[in-house]
This record gives C-alpha cells, structure tokens and sequence, in this order.
C-alpha cells in the first residue's frame, strides 16, 4: 500500500509515522510511506496515481487540505482521500471534494488501524499481473495495471509508471512486444512506442494524450488502428463488467433512490425528510425482511441501515443485502466505538453515520458515497443530448458534438445536477482549481462558446441557461 501523508505539524507527522510502522509490523503488509509537512511541497511531486492512499490535514498554512484535495482530484479520481483534523465543522467540505474518511485528531490506533485493513481489503482484490525487469540498477517487478507507456530511444528502453517512476535498461523494444501486445490493454503506435490503453485521455490527429499529461506520437500508418483499438478495447471493458457493475450502469435516470432501515419511525421521519429535501426517492423498512425484499424488487442508488434493528441485527442484514445488491450501504447508530464500526465494514458497509450528526453533514456523505459508486458509468442521457464518458464525447440528436476538453468537463460537472444553479466562482472552482479568481472572465468565455455550439446543435432547447445576476444551470429536455 503507498501512502502519503501531509501534516504541517512535524510532531504529529512523527506519530503517524509510528503508528503505520506499527501497522506494517503487526499486519506484515506491505506499506510505503511519504511524508510532507506543507501541501505545496506534495503538489510539486504529485503526478497523480503513486498513491493509494492520502492522509491529508484539513488546517495547513497557505493551501489548505480541502484545496490541496481539489487539485488531487483533479490529477487522481480514484485516491483515497482521508482527511485529519481536531474538529467535525470541515466535514461538510470534506466529503465534497470526494473525500474516503474522516479521522479525528488526536487519531487512535484503533481507528486507523481498522481503515486501514479495508483499504488493504480492497486493494488485495485488485489483480497486480506483471513483468521482472533486470537492469544495471538492479531488479524492479513492473505491474502490467502500472505500465502507462514504453518508449525506446538510443537504444534504451523506458518504462513509464502512471506514478511517474522511470525504469530503464539498455535493449530494444522489440524484446517487449511479446509480453505486451498479447494483452489487449496494450498497442504499438509508433516504431518506438507502446501505449497501455487504459491510460489515455484523448487521441488527436498525431498524437495520444495520457492521463498524466504526457504525450505519446502516433504514426500516420497506424492512425486508424490506433482510433480503431481504442474504441475495441472500451467496448471490451463495457463487455467483461460484472453482472453487479453491468446492472447498476444500466439503472434508469432520475431521482436517487434510498432505501432507509430503520424500525424507530420518529429515526425514519427525520432521515427521510433530509433525504427528500434533496430531492431523492426514499423508501422506507423497518426490519431486515422487509430491507430485503424492497432491495430485491429493484435498483436503488444506497441503503441506510440502521444498526440495532429489534428483530435481527444491522450488519446481518447488511450481509444479506450483499447478496443481492453491491450498492453502497452506510450504518445508521447512536454507537462510536471503533470496535463496532470495524464489524460493521466486516460485514459489507461502506461508511458509518452516527446519528447525531448534523442534516448538512449527513447528506454530505449520502451524496459523496452514490455519487464514487456511479462514477463508473459511460453514460449520461438527457433526451437528444448524451454524453459518452469513457470517449468523452458529446452526440447531439445522433451526431457528434466537437468540444473542447474543457468545454466537455463543463457540460459534465453542470449536467450532474440538473436545475441547480452554478456561480462563476463556483464552476471555475471546479474546473480550475486553485488557480486565481480571475472576476468570472475566463468562466464567461468558455461558457459562451460551450453555450453556442449546444444552441447551434439542437435549436429547440437551450441546455445551458445563463441566470441573470447569479450564474448558469443546466436544463434537461423535459422528457
């Protein structure tokens, strides 16, 4: 497991230091550590992809965590992210950057100890397929799900890792190919280059662009097959998805559905009235028969499950819903001890809410847990407009929309909450992260153009409206 962690107090750095030492030697895992006691110094080394995990402290001078988050995401969707910090009030924050967990200082054994054996659990279910690589530096094992790209240049061959690692030694290409292009992940698009398909970001005319930013040259012979084997290989990926994933990709759009265990009605009445606020669908049981029957009559988006249900207990129920269902299902208790959350994730769940925790804090962590669980569909549909996530294309009426990068994540980010109302400084903190305000200029120029080419497309609807004196949303066709 790699782990970073960031902390300006270099006393607490040292603790943490210990504790995971002291995790790695009561566990025998494999953990590898990076300390950084300022968030600029681990944005300055962050490529994106050298981590699994990132403890991050939420108060830091200058950048502070929730921003630091921000740019991590951007380089990083899949990282975990766990926030550190004396204090519930950033939680809020937290869980809008994506966050995995939130960790309470002074941080107990206990608890991390327990987060940590689930990251491991989930890690270890992940295949790590790979190759030995022997050079004058020494021997170094090159995981297949790792290697972004291979270059050969003076008669040295370089292997890229997506966590930016460099491997090199003297031979040709040619003495690779054996091992790589058999795997359908993998593709020769130039004499000197192999590309990891799983890695690319776009494909231009003349060159592909990974997801780390580099660039690898496509030869003009090999143009269509590359385009060609790039949308085999999607394809292929949308094919071999298990049945559990294939199924929750094809749940109908529309409102959340919840399902809320509870068998305290006055427990569900509150519950239920945050959720539908919010405008989810929640359906209601007050025991595990019943949370097993409404999960098995359809799809739902999570599950909130209360832990000490009368007539059998929440986390048997909780694996049997597994059977049935791999939606997120987070814990309802008025119980904190690490012991009892510890069995609740044993048992399947994917967060633990205690109930006294505040409205805005609660649906922070329901709408951060749905929205990492569905972040692998390909597909948005909103009438005549679909949005292809995996090509990142846009069809308008069955034909090709040609956007910007930028333009595409614009319409993505609005199209994820319909009607909502976004400010410039809003969407420019999604999209451009850390950079300076620059008084709404930039957000207005490509809001502009993003807003003409939709017009120009589909004349009868304009998808994106401007609101005076507040910002833009986002209008669906009304179906």
């Amino acid at each position: 497991m790699q782990i970073a962690v960031c902390d300006d107090d270099e006393r607490e750095v040292s603790r943490i230091g210990e504790l995971l030492a002291e995790y790695r030697i009561s566990r025998g895992e494999s953990v590898e550590c990076r300390f950084f006691t300022s968030s600029i110094d681990f944005l300055c080394e962050l490529r994106g992809g050298e981590y699994d995990l990132v403890l991050l402290d939420v108060l830091m001078p200058g950048t502070g965590g929730i921003q630091a988050a921000s740019e991590l995401r951007e380089r990083d969707e899949n990282v975990r992210i766990v926030f550190m910090s004396a204090s519930p009030e950033f939680a809020v924050e937290s869980y809008r950057v994506g966050a995995y967990y939130y960790l309470l200082k002074p941080i107990d054994t206990a608890s991390l100890f327990s987060l940590l054996d689930k990251i491991g659990g989930e890690l270890s279910a992940q295949p790590d397929e790979g190759f030995i690589l022997k050079s004058r530096e020494g021997i170094a094992r090159i995981p297949f799900g790792k290697l972004a790209f291979v270059e050969v240049m003076n008669k040295t061959v370089s292997f890229h890792l997506a966590d930016g690692v460099v491997r090199k030694m003297t031979a040709t290409l040619s003495d690779f190919e054996g091992k790589l292009l058999p795997r359908p992940e993998f593709l020769k698009t130039h004499r000197a280059y192999l590309v990891n398909l799983g890695f690319v970001q776009a494909i231009d005319v003349n060159r592909i662009v990974m997801k780390n930013g580099n660039s690898v040259p496509v030869s003009r012979q090999r143009r269509r097959q590359v385009q060609d084997a790039y949308m085999n290989f999607l394809n292929r990926e949308k094919r071999e998805l298990p049945a559990s994933a294939a199924d929750k990709r094809k749940r109908p759009a529309g409102p959340w559905q919840i399902l809320l265990v509870d068998d305290d009605p006055a427990e569900r009445v509150v519950w239920a009235g945050v959720l539908q606020s919010h405008g989810c669908i929640v359906q209601e049981a007050e025991n595990g028969e019943d949370a097993v029957r409404l999960a098995a009559a359809g799809p739902l988006d999570c599950v909130l499950l209360d832990v000490m249900l009368s007539e059998e207990a929440g986390f048997s129920v909780c694996e049997r819903l597994r059977k049935l269902t791999d939606t997120p299902i987070i814990f309802l208790s008025c119980l904190t001890e690490p012991d009892r959350q510890v069995e609740g994730f044993a048992a399947g769940g994917i967060d633990y809410i205690t109930k006294d925790t505040p409205a805005e804090l609660f649906w922070a962590k329901v709408e951060t847990r749905i929205r990492l669980s569905t972040s692998e569909r390909t597909q948005l549909c909103y009438g005549p407009l679909l949005l292809d996530l995996a090509e990142r294309r846009v069809l308008v009426d069955g034909k090709e929309l040609s956007l910007e990068p930028v333009e595409f994540d614009l319409l993505c980010r609005l199209s994820e909450r319909a009607e909502h109302i976004f400010t410039p400084e809003e969407i420019y903190g999604m999209i451009w992260g850390g950079r300076p305000w620059d008084g709404g200029q930039t957000v207005q120029t490509h809001m502009s153009r993003l807003r003409r080419k939709l017009e120009k497309a589909w004349e009868g609807h304009r998808f994106i409206e401007p609101v005076w004196g507040q910002g833009y949303r986002f209008v669906p066709v009304k179906q």
